[in-house]
């Protein structure tokens, strides 16, 4: 597994490696390898992308009401967890809209940590780049629907807090605070995987049969929670920035 991932991401440098390279010093970002700019964990960003869409094709082409295949099955599922945990976290008011974005982000981070229970595969949330791009877009999305939910009057006001005369303590606190978000994701994400991918490896280096299976199936809890803890956070900010005065 790991010489397969080695093969694709040379292959995806022989491909875009130069024009990855020119865009990244075109911003000011020299990359530690200009001939390789593309690492091992954006191929499996890539890879995860690239199996989220051809499920979700599959799935739209085959979709039955008489006979429903597994595919489906399983999107109807994960469509109505996600549904009812945005109802309970952002309330019945358009939360609706932000379904396919909470999905995406839920199913994008589950699949990207579990991939770190294959062999010789590094998950790729235990690569900070990865959580902080995803927490990234992320604070974009959800500061671009408050404004465009409460408008840009309404949504500083967002920061002033509840009473006029504090609102010069508190703005310099809320500004803070909601940029502070991003490092939160990031760093929750990102060190949750690296202790469990660090703790696997550790002792699959020990005791290398029976024991590390123990490990393996803690790494798939801790998946399972960080994706599921990211998603909540998502819907939770995007509640908090979405929703207006009485709702």
């Amino acid at each position: 597994m790991h010489s397969l991932l080695l093969a694709l991401t040379g292959l995806l440098n022989q491909l875009f490696g130069a024009p990855v390279t020119a865009l990244l010093y075109k911003l000011g970002i020299h990359p530690a390898h200009p001939s390789a700019p593309i690492g091992n964990a954006l191929t499996l960003q890539l890879f995860v992308v690239f199996v989220l869409i051809l499920f979700f094709i599959v799935v739209r082409a085959t979709l039955s009401v008489e006979k429903p295949g597994s595919g489906q099955h399983l999107a109807e599922i994960v469509h109505s967890f996600v549904d009812e945990q945005a109802q309970s976290v952002m309330g019945q008011h358009g939360y609706k809209a932000h379904l396919p974005f909470v999905t995406t982000i839920l199913l994008f981070v589950l699949l990207c940590n579990i991939l770190g229970l294959l062999p010789g595969i590094p998950t790729p949330t235990a690569d900070p780049v990865v959580p902080l791009g995803i927490a990234i877009v992320t604070f974009f999305y959800y500061n671009w629907h408050g404004v465009r939910a409460q408008g840009p009057i309404g949504y500083f006001k967002h920061f002033l807090g509840p009473v006029i005369w504090i609102s010069p303590l508190m703005f310099p606190i809320e500004i803070i605070s909601n940029l502070t978000r991003v490092m939160s994701l990031t760093v929750r994400l990102y060190a949750n995987m690296f202790a469990s991918d660090l703790l696997t490896l550790v002792f699959f280096s020990m005791i290398p049969i029976g024991i590390p299976v123990i490990f393996l199936g803690l790494h798939l809890g801790v998946a399972l929670i960080q994706a599921y803890v990211f998603m909540l956070l998502t819907m939770t900010y995007l509640g908090e920035a979405t929703a207006h005065e009485g709702h």
